[in-house]
């Protein structure tokens, strides 16, 4: 697996898993903390197919959210929200896109974080092959909805224990989040508006595009919209 920015960096193997224990905390906690991590698919040997280091997320309180999925409690459709920290939520919205979510807090309480984008880091050729509108590889995976499209996520994969070591999985290769994140509201929500739950790599160039953001974030890129989590 190689390093965002970089040369060479740890195999697969030699990256820790992200523990539970680990995400089974506040989501806006989890968030920034999140930056520079890597989400992997590897196959049933344990090798990797496609790789992207975390670059941009957003976090979602749950029930006392208004922006959240869970804001009104539990349904069919945000169950794994309320399962163990470290599932994978993911979820259908503007009836085309799927989006991704890393659940946070302990089981019986729900949050999450949304993956807004990735580094591509393995699988680049697989992943061009599914986001052929893709001028770019730093267009790949620069946003919630090209960021499952670039990993092959699909409804299929909710639910999915992403502390596992097995299938999709989030990995610590050593490198830590920046010290300070670049930092925004909420994009494409209209409730919630006010709480500034969005994070990202300062200058990364995979960030999701769009309008200018607010002083807050120092004019950085606020991403394209999605539906709340």
């Amino acid at each position: 697996m190689s390093r965002h920015g970089g040369g060479a960096g740890p195999e697969p193997a030699r990256a820790a898993v992200v523990p539970r224990r680990a995400l089974a905390r506040d989501p806006v906690a989890v968030g920034p903390w999140l930056l520079n991590k890597v989400l992997a698919r590897l196959d049933g040997s344990g090798a990797t197919l496609r790789a992207g280091r975390v670059v941009e997320v957003e976090a979602y309180r749950g029930e006392d959210d208004p922006a959240s999925h869970a804001f009104r409690g539990r349904t069919a459709r945000n169950a794994t929200m309320f399962g163990p920290a470290g599932g994978l939520y993911v979820y259908f919205t503007y009836g085309m896109h799927w989006c991704a979510n890393v659940v946070c807090w302990p089981e019986g309480r729900a949050g999450a974080v949304l993956l807004r984008a990735l580094a591509p880091l393995d699988g680049l050729a697989a992943m061009r092959s599914d986001r052929p509108a893709a001028r770019r590889d730093r267009d790949l995976a620069s946003g919630p909805a090209r960021l499952c499209q670039a990993m092959g996520i699909t409804g299929a994969d909710d639910g999915t224990d992403l502390t596992a070591g097995t299938g999709l999985v989030l990995l610590d290769d050593g490198t830590p989040p920046p010290a300070a994140p670049a930092r925004s509201a909420r994009v494409g929500i209209r409730l919630g508006t006010d709480r500034a739950w969005r994070w990202w790599v300062p200058g990364d160039p995979h960030c999701s595009p769009g309008r200018p953001a607010g002083p807050e974030a120092g004019g950085a890129p606020v991403g394209t919209p999605h539906r709340s989590v």
